[in-house]
């Protein structure tokens, strides 16, 4: 005779530490190939390069180790300091000028987005963010040139003693180079907005206007509240654009005139491939990465916070 006993706690449910562990290793099987990769080329050059900031290599010879004197260089040396400062002053027109035109163009077109006007709109605004960034340094370098599009038409409107190499002046480069780079990220904010909006309950507007709110107050007290999460994103993408710029100041300045436009990027790659000294350029690359990081942390909780 069979016992009854033995084949109801044979029958019985499965230990849950069986089931985990079972689930546990189908999860990493399916995060494994992402993780290598993520290993491979973030996390692996991210290790290099902490431990070439502790070297003095030119990148061929013996290495020397230096401690954190490459670090203390970057934080103490006016030169490199300086790039720190003019990326911060570029955060004010990556950031500022998209995130401000795009939400006036988004409260704009709000009532035409299944049209034919928003529909082209938003096409036309969209085309800065699909042109290679070396594409639209040569053009904008071009328009302010001293002979530029800018500059002429400064002319025909009567005011040719403003006509100067934008680019070329120790005032007005900076902002130039700033000018341009809102110019690339002006689509994306847009876009974002604009897709954020239409997500808006319309019901918020009537509703507002009921109450005999005006335009402005439709924008301050609706539209502005509603997009915070689309806000917080394009935020934090300009954010890093101008922290980490390279491309448009390499091809627009090169870092001049007399360094007023050199960023943590474009020193790097000089420190690293024109001067050999590559545990020079890791610390300014770590540094630069840190303060990213700590840029873009406080943005990612304020939005969260306000958006419970």
């Amino acid at each position: 005779m069979t016992d009854t006993s033995s084949i109801s706690r044979r029958k019985g449910p499965r230990p849950p530490s069986s089931h985990w562990g079972r689930g546990a290793f189908v999860a990493w099987l399916f995060i494994a190939p992402a993780l290598l990769f993520y290993s491979a080329f973030v996390l692996v050059p991210i290790g290099t390069t902490l431990y070439y900031s502790l070297l003095r290599w030119n990148g061929i010879g013996v290495a020397q180790f230096r401690g954190f004197q490459n670090y203390l260089a970057v934080l103490t040396e006016p030169d490199l300091l300086s790039t720190i400062g003019n990326a911060f002053q570029l955060v004010l027109y990556f950031s500022l000028l998209p995130v401000g035109i795009g939400l006036g163009v988004a409260q704009v077109i709000r009532r035409h987005l299944g049209g034919p006007f928003g529909t082209t709109a938003r096409a036309i605004l969209f085309i800065p963010q699909v042109v290679p960034l070396v594409a639209a340094g040569i053009a904008w370098s071009w328009m302010l040139a001293s002979n530029g599009v800018i500059s002429q038409l400064l002319s025909l409107l009567g005011l040719g003693g403003w006509s100067r190499g934008w680019l070329g002046e120790f005032d007005f480069a900076l902002p130039a180079v700033g000018i341009i780079g809102a110019w690339v990220l002006l689509g994306l904010c847009t876009m974002l907005l604009v897709t954020g909006i239409a997500k808006i309950d319309p019901t918020l507007y009537e509703a507002a206007k009921l109450d005999g709110a005006s335009g402005w107050d439709e924008f301050i007290y609706v539209t502005v509240p509603g997009l915070r999460q689309e806000i917080g994103v394009c935020i934090t993408v300009t954010v890093i654009a101008a922290l980490a710029s390279f491309d448009i100041v390499y091809i627009a300045t090169g870092g001049g005139p007399g360094g007023v436009t050199n960023v943590p990027g474009l020193e790097i790659y000089r420190l690293a491939f024109a001067h050999r000294q590559v545990g020079l350029a890791s610390a300014l690359a770590i540094v630069l990465m840190i303060l990213v990081i700590a840029c873009i942390l406080p943005i990612q909780w304020i939005m969260r916070e306000r958006g419970r």
